[in-house]
């Protein structure tokens, strides 16, 4: 099943989802490719034939869908990588609309203290005693009707300051509104693209199990939902400065027995927005049950074998996860898996990469008893599942020589399984009402 040497870079590639799990509505829904014509030629009295694609024509498609795919991932990443340039405080619309708000506060300033003026000069006028000179009585006039104008021309540029304000803030606020606006477009091309690529490498992967085409060596590797991963004592929510142990069972639910099994783990987080990996700051570790040892998964390779796992047998493996005291309050997921593979070439898989979801809370936080985290099951592609030469098979559970690209929509399912634990939508922009500036 070589599908899991390139989960980090799927997950990091996924960044922002929507609120849901990614799921795939192929294309191809029948047992069979679609595209099917009917011999017009034959006599009505026989059987009609189908014509289904060549292996070649399947190829070409499922090339051109991963194309689109590729495409697609690469403008969402592009579109996001807009938003945050909007979201940033030192965008050219960010810094134009704080420059405005100032000006507008530093106005509304100014014609408190001119108002002011007009308050004083006029108390003066009318502070004037009865043997005051009329030149006494001038000066003071004077200065009252050179207070009100002070005080109509601050009034004035309040005013357009102000409106400066409000038009500078709606520009900005547009300007990310359009942004998230074509993120969500980009989202939904991208998964529409994975779906269409899932269909075809499916399609493909089919008709050439239906055409008895085997691997380099004759040989496949195969789906097994009977080998099973299953996560307990994973807690719903972790917070932020400490760690908390589970186990991860790996189960041979098969009759035969299985030469070598090799779990693999990943740990993928996110602020509350979604938008923030904080993978830097969760650290997924893990100890066989007869050893002390804890061994940091690096998101690279398996954990160390399990030779052999006997018909119906499990073997523990003992998890720990920690989070540093400086994670934000956020989102977290880990994945588990498991492959094997056999002496005498065979290997193969469990299809369902499962994601078990939990909450990232602030350090100091008290949640109380909480649930164990749940998984959620994506349904992965398993077009590629063709076997590796003996030369390219794991070596000290190392992945590097077990790479396929066939894991792409597997694992991109996964990923954006893990953005859409996310808190909420990206922003939410309030738009101001006319005298917010005032």
């Amino acid at each position: 099943m070589r599908i899991r040497p390139i989960l980090a870079t799927a997950v990091a590639a996924a960044v922002t989802m929507p609120a849901l799990l990614l799921s795939v509505s192929p294309a191809f829904a029948d047992d069979k490719p679609a595209a099917r014509t009917q011999d017009k030629t034959q006599d009505k009295s026989q059987d009609r034939t189908q014509d289904k694609p060549s292996i070649a024509e399947l190829e070409k498609a499922a090339a051109a869908a991963k194309a689109t795919y590729d495409d697609a991932v690469k403008a969402e990443s592009a579109a996001k990588a807009a938003l945050e340039a909007t979201l940033s405080d030192t965008s050219p619309l960010a810094v134009a609309a704080k420059a405005a708000e100032t000006a507008a506060a530093e106005a509304a300033a100014a014609k408190v203290a001119a108002d002011q003026a007009v308050i004083d000069a006029q108390a003066a006028v009318d502070a004037l005693p009865e043997t005051a000179t009329e030149e006494e009585k001038a000066a003071a006039a004077t200065e009252l009707t050179e207070a009100k104008a002070a005080a109509e021309t601050a009034k004035e540029t309040k005013a357009a300051a102000d409106a400066a304000a409000v038009e500078a803030v709606d520009a900005r606020d547009d300007e990310r509104v359009a942004a998230a606006r074509k993120l969500g477009q980009a989202q939904k091309a991208t998964k529409q693209a994975l779906a269409d690529k899932t269909a075809a490498d499916e399609a493909l992967a089919k008709a050439k199990e239906e055409g008895g085409e085997g691997g380099e060596d004759g040989e496949d590797c195969v789906p097994e939902a009977r080998l099973t991963t299953v996560v307990t004592g994973l807690p719903s929510t972790v917070v932020a400065g400490t760690k908390v142990d589970f186990k991860l069972r790996v189960t041979n639910g098969t009759d035969k027995t299985m030469d070598k099994v090799l779990p693999f783990a990943y740990v993928h987080a996110t602020d509350r927005s979604g938008l923030k990996s904080t993978d830097d700051l969760v650290h997924l570790q893990w100890s066989s049950a007869s050893s002390s040892q804890w061994k940091t998964v690096d998101n690279k390779h398996y954990m160390d074998a399990i030779s052999p796992l006997k018909a119906g047998a499990h073997a523990d493996i003992k998890m720990r996860l920690k989070v540093d005291a400086s994670a934000p309050a956020g989102n977290g997921i880990t994945f588990v898996a498991g492959d094997y593979f056999n002496e005498n070439g065979t290997c193969g898989g469990n299809p369902d990469l499962k994601g078990y979801e939990f909450l990232i809370a602030a350090a100091g936080s008290k949640p109380g008893k909480v649930d164990d985290a749940k998984p959620s099951t994506t349904k992965p592609n398993t077009s590629d599942v063709r076997t590796q030469s003996s030369a390219s098979r794991p070596v000290s559970g190392s992945l590097a020589a077990t790479g396929s690209s066939s894991a792409m929509p597997q694992l991109a399912l996964a990923s954006g399984a893990a953005m859409a634990i996310g808190g909420g939508a990206v922003f939410l922009v309030r738009r101001r009402k006319a005298g917010t500036h005032a």
